[in-house]
């Protein structure tokens, strides 16, 4: 299918100035509107004509959607709160530094002014066959165009592809799903409030969609308990350029208290964000090994099978030791592969 980026087709619009408001005409047009919160990724839609809605209700006039607040310790962040607000204001940064470093990372200033919490968490895949018009399982086909040896996948997932390989955009959902936060969403039978880690879903249990919204439902706030306030944090985005990109991999990862109860997860190596199970175990056993000898423990299946230290089977791997054995105590060890990230202990 051709990409038709010509005059956007017609539609009516609505500029609701309550939540009631909004949820009542999501509940009247739900088979048939678009949702427009900052408009980066909607205008992209509609512009292209791949989205072609009667009815376009924006929530910019809705004051309550925007804004920080104190609640029970934590913060309530409406869900038309500009980015960077977020990034910026000092409540987050200093007890939610996770989610404002991760907030502030997103594309560019530009960008960040206009664009949302709500509609970052919330925005389409950014999967270039999807986008560009072809009839994948995502579109009602019966095929993955990005799921080829030679296709254009380089930001898809690695993990949970399960048919659909394409992954959410977003840079801070990683950090909201560390964090414990919950997403508040309305429509007219009410309010629920779902955890973070449970709004985003996969090809699995709907290919679809990116989250749990249903037609008629709206996202109004992210709360943000006070759980993880004041923690060590840590949040790094890969990507090919330093500005506007999206990310290759993200990782959030939030460590309290003097035993390793850390919590490391979203990367977008999977379909959506991703906790780290591992993650206690490594915790410790680093932990212990940094008290004792300074020398890791590697997987014996590393050891029995030969594997480099990068984790291949190759003969050889210029980019590790010409062999496999385990380092001696107090040598640099790097693990990972280069081309995947390394990080250094020793």
């Amino acid at each position: 299918m051709a990409v038709i980026r010509d005059i956007i087709p017609a539609f009516e619009l609505f500029q609701p100035a309550s939540v009631d408001d909004a949820v009542r005409l999501l509940e009247k047009y739900q088979d048939d509107y678009w949702v427009l919160a900052g408009g980066l990724d909607s205008m992209d839609w509609l512009k292209d004509r791949l989205r072609r809605p009667r009815y376009v209700i924006d929530l910019s006039q809705i004051n309550d959607l925007v804004g920080i607040k104190e609640v029970d310790g934590g913060l309530e962040i409406g869900a038309m709160t500009p980015l960077t607000q977020v990034a910026g204001d000092q409540r987050v940064r200093d007890r939610f530094g996770l989610l404002a470093e991760a907030a502030g990372l997103v594309a560019t200033p530009q960008i960040r002014n206009q664009g949302t919490l709500g509609g970052n968490v919330s925005q389409d895949t950014r999967c270039w066959y999807y986008r560009g018009g072809w009839t994948c399982y995502r579109a009602g086909g019966n095929i993955c165009y990005a799921d080829t040896p030679t296709a254009i996948n380089r930001e898809h997932a690695i993990l949970d592809a399960d048919r659909c390989v394409a992954v959410s955009p977003s840079d801070t959902a990683p950090a909201l799903v560390a964090l414990d936060a919950q997403m508040v969403i309305r429509s007219a039978r009410g309010e629920r409030v779902v955890p973070a880690e449970e709004y985003f879903i996969g090809p699995g249990i709907d290919i679809t969609r990116m989250h749990v919204l249903k037609p008629g439902e709206l996202l109004t706030a992210v709360r943000v308990p006070a759980t993880w306030a004041g923690a060590q944090f840590y949040f790094e985005k890969v990507r090919d350029r330093q500005a506007w990109d999206f990310p290759l991999v993200n990782v959030a990862s939030a460590i309290k208290g003097s035993t390793p109860a850390s919590r490391q997860r979203g990367w977008w190596s999977g379909r959506s964000p991703r906790r780290r199970s591992g993650c206690r175990r490594s915790s410790r056993r680093l932990r212990a090994s940094r008290a004792t000898s300074r020398r890791p423990t590697w997987p014996a299946s590393w050891r029995s099978r030969g594997r480099r230290r990068c984790g291949t089977t190759a003969t050889s791997c210029r980019s590790c030791a010409t062999s496999s054995s385990e380092p001696s105590a107090g040598q640099k060890v790097e693990y990972g592969h280069p081309k995947v990230g390394a990080q250094s202990v020793g």
